[in-house]
């Protein structure tokens, strides 16, 4: 990943792989980076995922499994500015299977608790 600009840092509790894959398979223009995983020096168990770097609709993104302390809440979001109904029906359905949470006036919740605006 370049130096440009600015990647957002998700907080996971043992789900960042399982997320990072998550979200490139929503996104066009997505990838996923470099996987760093945890050394017997480490917190954590030595091999498991530390940190997934991954690129969702052109963001910069890493997943890291911080533990249990942090979790999602609707104080941030991000918003996804959609050309037709079918790209917001894409969004929105992706979102809430698989255990997200439809909300009002355009807000869901994917199955990570992580806030979403499907603007039309």
């Amino acid at each position: 990943m370049s130096a440009d600009g600015f990647t957002t840092c998700l907080w996971f509790d043992g789900q960042a792989e399982e997320a990072a894959h998550y979200y490139v398979s929503i996104f066009k223009n997505s990838r996923l980076g470099r996987i760093a995983r945890f050394s017997e020096s480490e917190h954590g168990t030595a091999g498991s995922v530390m940190a997934v770097d991954f690129v969702a609709n052109g963001q910069k993104f890493v997943a890291l499994n911080g533990g249990p302390q942090f979790t999602f809440d609707e104080a941030i979001s991000f918003q996804i500015h959609c050309e037709d109904q079918e790209e917001v029906d894409h969004y929105w359905n992706k979102f809430v299977e698989d255990g997200g949470e439809a909300g009002p006036c355009g807000w869901v919740k994917d199955k990570f608790g992580l806030s979403w605006q499907v603007v039309p």
